[in-house]
């Protein structure tokens, strides 16, 4: 039997890249990685190199099955130059350290966003919906609005195998979250990636695009979008030291434009101060505050200073990739 292996890989756009991929039809595949090729793609249509030497490579990196399609896999690459090194716009090249000792678990916030409209679900045409208040965690018709494909695209990471960890009704009307947990920053990023190109394809059956933008109203009075980082290591998770959580925020107000240079575009927009987030140019820690560049989870103190960080200033349109290479170079700073 013949398989579809879907081959998904980020473009060269700037300054945030988009999904791309393409089916590659395969014989008596086992289902394995190893058996996925290396492919190649015409660069010069992703801005990625030029028409006279257009050749980019997809190195695949992890593998799915994709329950949506028959007899199918997800495969997701990073792209390389022709000559084999990573390409420019490659952000998962970027991790230095992969070990499994720095867990990442994601908070991915999104519009829907209504191809006709142009507006989110609940947005009525040509104005707005009420103040936002009741649509968080909301249920019925008045408040939830796009749920079918929130749900269908939670069954499908699910049965894909992707460590999908739950999904809710965000501040907004139309906006939501999903969350995934990984151990090992590239699997971490693999997984968000792979759970954002099947919310894309998923919207495609309802006539819904993905808006991740972080502040696709402006100044008006709704939240923006997220993707809060939560992460870990062994001496966080197992020490039961204030002190360690302590250098490890004071680090990363030391190294403010490392941290906001990736994690994403048009941040300034969100992280102003209100709407739960701390101003883009400031940085301030503290226990159980959302108004913080990073808040300490009230359990992991009740927990005795054993846990994680939330690092609340992640742009919804970050590359996981980059964040967690931050994070980690950052906490590895801290505790040298």
């Amino acid at each position: 039997m013949k398989a579809k292996l879907e081959y998904i890989w980020l473009d060269g756009y700037a300054p945030t890249q988009s999904l791309r991929s393409k089916t590659q039809v395969r014989s008596n595949f086992g289902g394995t990685l190893e058996e996925c090729p290396v492919w190649c793609f015409d660069g010069s249509s992703t801005g990625q190199a030029e028409g006279n030497a257009s050749d980019c490579l997809l190195k695949p990196v992890a593998i799915y099955p994709d329950p949506d399609r028959s007899n199918a896999y997800l495969v997701m690459t990073e792209v390389l130059n022709a000559d084999g090194t990573p390409h420019v716009s490659n952000g998962r090249a970027t991790i230095d350290d992969d070990d499994n000792d720095f867990w990442f678990g994601f908070e991915q916030e999104y519009f829907l966003w209504d191809v006709d409209t142009k507006l989110p679900p609940g947005f009525p045409h040509g104005g707005y919906p009420g103040p936002q208040g009741p649509y968080y965690c909301s249920v019925g018709a008045s408040n939830a609005f796009g749920r079918d494909c929130v749900e269908e695209h939670m069954d499908i990471c699910l049965e894909a195998g992707i460590n999908f960890e739950g999904i809710n009704a965000e501040v907004a009307a139309g906006q939501w979250e999903f969350q995934c947990f990984a151990k090992g920053a590239k699997l971490a990023g693999d997984e968000i990636w792979v759970a954002r190109y099947l919310l894309e394809r998923t919207g495609e059956k309802y006539g819904f695009a993905i808006n991740y933008h972080p502040k696709p109203f402006g100044a008006m009075d709704w939240n923006g979008s997220g993707m809060h980082a939560n992460f870990s290591n062994g001496a966080m998770r197992d020490l039961g030291d204030e002190a360690v959580f302590t250098k490890i925020c004071e680090e990363f107000g030391k190294n403010i434009e490392r941290h906001i240079s990736v994690y994403g575009a048009d941040n300034d927009q969100r992280l102003t101060g209100l709407h739960e987030t701390q101003s883009i140019d400031e940085f301030s820690f503290g226990v159980s505050d959302r108004g913080s560049s990073i808040r300490i989870p009230i359990g992991t103190v009740e927990d005795g200073w054993k846990g994680r960080l939330e690092d609340r200033r992640t742009a919804s349109n970050a590359d996981p990739y980059k964040v967690a290479a931050a994070i980690i170079k950052t906490t590895k700073e801290a505790l040298a």
